[in-house]
């Protein structure tokens, strides 16, 4: 017999009452983190409806999965309950993906970025498409609505369904960061962000695998185990980049403490060219170096490329009267040394 787990009902109520509150909690912990920082954005929204979601499943699979010899529920409302479960669990599901799918989004630009917001919305037509399915397939079946648990046997057409949905957008999320990685020379911390994405994104492809299996051998028990599982995971993963986000600031901050010279990162995205006009908008790189011992600060601001419009072209103008160029790598680069003025110098101005 294929490899299946199969949990007793009263192990099936500790799962769903651990893992998925314990999801809920993160959540809640990554939207304070990003509300105290300002920087709350469509990815925190997206995970703020899954975590609420999330909370609905765990009740109605809680009323679902009751001893049918003492439910006081009608049938009825069995059959209502029922429904509610795989409708709140694709809800869960894919809104943590599109969430994950806006972390990208917030870090892309120019035609990646509308590419990705495209594939959003193919996100949401899976979530509305396999929602109905549900209904076609359990509306034909007869006879599960009279029995005690009133469950439909979704079986392989949803299961196949499910894969190929799976598969096609958990490849979307595992392409889009390393699209960004791709040639990129990114902050260590947006880096390691990214990573984080990737990773986690193919954790969560194992696990939505392991449901569409046991719907597609088992059903029953196991596949309520697994639905479970990719519930929590689901909603984990989704918190994942900013939870790590976090905790390698924090291992950064106290490096730095404790070292003499405090570096902070380069940001750049795209390469430069030799054009210096180019469309391409790519982000500045600035480099710092503070040291303990020196009472000057010196900031090097490199421009590889930049855009064509007015106001960046009479800058350049400006800059090319006042500063020397100097070859990078084969890009033309601007470099601007900045001091801090002495404590008599400063206030003397």
């Amino acid at each position: 017999m294929p490899w299946a787990v199969t949990p007793t009902i009263p192990q099936l109520r500790i799962l769903t009452c651990v893992l998925s509150p314990f999801a809920v909690v993160v959540t809640l912990l990554r939207l304070w983190i990003r509300r105290s920082h300002g920087k709350l954005w469509w990815d925190d929204l997206w995970v703020a409806i899954s975590a609420f979601i999330t909370a609905v499943f765990v009740l109605v699979f809680m009323l679902h999965i009751r001893d049918p010899a003492t439910n006081p529920m009608t049938q009825s409302a069995k059959i209502a309950v029922y429904y509610f479960c795989p409708l709140t669990f694709y809800a869960v599901a894919w809104t943590s993906r599109i969430s994950i799918l806006f972390t990208v989004i917030r870090l892309s630009f120019a035609l990646l970025r509308k590419l990705l917001i495209a594939a959003a919305g193919f996100f949401f037509f899976c979530l509305l498409l396999l929602s109905a399915q549900v209904f076609w397939v359990c509306e034909t079946q007869p006879g599960w609505k009279d029995t005690p648990l009133a469950q439909c046997d979704l079986g392989r057409q949803v299961a196949i369904t499910l894969i190929v949905m799976d598969v096609i957008c958990d490849t979307i999320l595992i392409a889009a960061p390393l699209s960004l990685l791709w040639g990129s020379r990114l902050q260590r911390g947006l880096k390691f962000r990214l990573i984080a994405v990737f990773a986690s994104t193919a954790i969560m492809t194992g696990v939505s695998l392991y449901h569409d299996y046991s719907i597609y051998l088992f059903g029953g028990l196991e596949e309520a185990f697994a639905a479970n599982l990719q519930v929590s995971v689901s909603l984990m993963v989704a918190n994942l980049s900013v939870i790590t986000a976090v905790l390698f600031r924090a291992a950064s901050e106290q490096s730095q403490h404790t070292s003499n010279k405090t570096p902070l990162g380069i940001a750049t995205f795209g390469g430069g060219t030799n054009n210096r006009r180019g469309r391409a908008p790519t982000f500045g790189a600035i480099d710092t170096m503070m040291p303990d011992d020196d009472p000057h600060i010196k900031v090097q601001v490199d421009i590889s490329q930049v855009d064509d419009s007015p106001q960046m072209e009479a800058w350049e103008s400006d800059m090319d009267s006042k500063v020397p160029a100097h070859d990078h790598g084969g890009a033309r680069v601007e470099k601007i040394e900045l001091r801090q003025f002495p404590p008599s110098a400063a206030q003397a101005v």
